[in-house]
């Protein structure tokens, strides 16, 4: 049983969304960003493209989990920890050695990527508007934990390189637990979240195994 309620959790968000606006449109532009970065790549992409996830995984675990979560949730304080944890590890895998590098979809995999990336931005928060969860009652796109796993999932399946396991750890780790929780609370855009980490966690690494990153032949 969760420690609160449905109208709790909601309420939390709406204090979250009108505080901290207008970080939604900055998350979006952020968003935006990194998909075109990804479009047309150069010899920083890679680089740039993580230090944006790593921003939405850090921003997500202090001001969301830390900040807001916490009020209703002690657990959340550990929630932003590993948000924090995984904003580390793209930083120091996407940017300091940089390991990334990402391309357009031209596979069924990066195909996959792009449709994650797609519902997290724009099916996302329709879905939870036709449920009835409206702004500012709703989780946002790069600044909301379920998003923002989401949204990286589908940016790790459009890699060209090796993906580190650590960087995989987090993110299926939160679609356990956010993903339970939202059959638990009925947060149906989150649904898919319970799937998405037992679903892309290993299609990434029988890719890797093979040797055949996104992209390539």
């Amino acid at each position: 049983m969760l420690p609160f309620s449905k109208e709790q959790f909601l309420a939390v968000f709406a204090t979250y969304n009108l505080s901290i606006w207008p970080a939604q449109i900055v998350a979006y532009v952020v968003g935006l960003g990194l998909v075109v970065l990804l479009l047309w790549p150069s010899t920083r992409s890679g680089r740039l493209i993580a230090a944006g996830l790593a921003l939405m995984w850090l921003w997500t675990g202090v001001a969301y989990h830390g900040a807001f979560f916490s009020t209703i949730n002690t657990a959340a304080f550990g929630f932003g920890g590993l948000f924090v944890t995984e904003s580390a590890l793209l930083a120091y895998f996407g940017v300091v050695r940089s390991d990334l590098r990402f391309a357009p979809p031209v596979d069924a995999l990066g195909w996959l990527g792009a449709t994650f990336v797609a519902y997290s931005a724009i099916l996302y928060p329709l879905l939870g508007m036709w449920s009835g969860h409206a702004y500012p009652e709703m989780p946002m796109f790069g600044i909301t934990p379920c998003p923002v796993a989401l949204f990286s999932f589908g940016m790790l399946l459009l890699t060209t390189s090796r993906v580190s396991v650590w960087l995989l750890i987090v993110p299926l780790v939160w679609s356990l637990i956010g993903g339970s929780a939202a059959f638990a609370l009925s947060i149906v855009q989150d649904w898919f979240l319970l799937f998405s980490g037992i679903i892309v966690v290993p299609l990434i690494l029988l890719r890797d195994r093979r040797g055949t990153s996104h992209g390539t032949v």
